[in-house]
């Protein structure tokens, strides 16, 4: 038996034992959905926007050209760099990337497990900090977009340390 229709019919029947009007609440939570989805549209448009204009322009290609000497000398395999700068910029674009590097370099290989580890130890910082902490009403302080930046780094720089050449 599947399990989410049994958790349903479960939320339902503790819903209707405590005296809940279950679909009032659904209800609710659907409008407040809307509402957060409405706020965050605006945002989340201008994101990808710049993100695709940071790729189409060849500002993507002259970055990594720049930062792959250094980070060669941490283990960061050039290949690699694409995905580790567009990260903290978009959880869908760098999927994309991990993905195109695992079916070029196969799973099984340094550059695809360095990948792995790097989308595994990281997170879309500027999406999480811009929209989810604005929609939130979180007021955020001025060390949240750094240390999430650090963390980043410190991922990304522990992905090539940890996977021998």
């Amino acid at each position: 038996m599947n399990a989410l229709p049994m958790f349903v019919l479960l939320c339902l029947g503790v819903g209707a034992w405590r005296r809940v009007p279950v679909y009032d609440r659904f209800v609710e939570g659907a409008r407040e959905g809307l509402r957060t989805a409405a706020d965050i549209a605006p945002s989340l448009i201008a994101m990808l926007c710049a993100i695709r204009a940071f790729s189409a322009c060849g500002l993507m290609d002259r970055l990594c050209g720049l930062c792959a000497p250094a980070l060669e000398k941490v283990g960061i395999p050039r290949e690699t760099l694409p995905l580790m700068l567009m990260r903290p910029l978009s959880g869908s674009a760098s999927l994309a990337m991990l993905r195109t590097i695992l079916t070029e370099y196969g799973p099984d290989s340094r550059v695809g497990l360095v990948a792995s580890v790097m989308m595994g130890s990281s997170e879309t910082v500027f999406y999480t900090c811009g929209l989810y902490l604005s929609a939130a009403g979180i007021r955020r302080s001025g060390h949240t977009v750094p240390c999430a930046l650090l963390a980043w780094l410190a991922g990304s720089v522990a992905a090539g340390l940890l996977i021998p050449a």
